[in-house]
């Protein structure tokens, strides 16, 4: 706009969106050929921080037994393994979740099943999730 012109009382900006259902949540889903945003998933990340908390105090020696420590977390010991196991991905793949990298299809419940240990082989499974 140059000075001598004037400003319009409104403006109308045309978004191509979708609203999608996600997990019970509403998201918004850009068109084909966006560019993807960066979408940290706050669970996933949860997750993995005290997957590492978990691991660091069972090391230190603060418990002596995942059992003595789901029990003082308040949850049960299955889960805090399979969360555990959360420790075992390769850093690569704990960097593309940090940085919000990773595909629409990785979830937490995608993450707690099981998965290769080797980490070129975890690269393998998680392929087509990570961009």
């Amino acid at each position: 706009m140059t000075r001598g012109t004037p400003v319009p009382d409104t403006v109308t900006l045309h978004v191509p969106f979708r609203i999608v259902k996600r997990g019970g949540r509403k998201e918004m889903q850009m068109p084909e050929g966006a560019a993807p945003s960066r979408r940290t998933d706050s669970a996933l990340v949860k997750a993995l921080a005290r997957a590492f908390r978990w691991k660091r105090m069972l090391e230190l020696g603060e418990f002596a037994t995942i059992g003595e420590l789901a029990e003082r977390e308040g949850i049960a010991p299955s889960y805090m393994t399979r969360v555990l196991r959360l420790t075992l991905l390769s850093p690569d793949i704990v960097d593309a979740i940090l940085d919000g990298k990773q595909g629409l299809e990785v979830t937490l419940s995608q993450v707690l099943e099981p998965f290769p240990l080797e980490w070129s082989r975890q690269e393998a499974h998680f392929t087509n999730a990570l961009r």
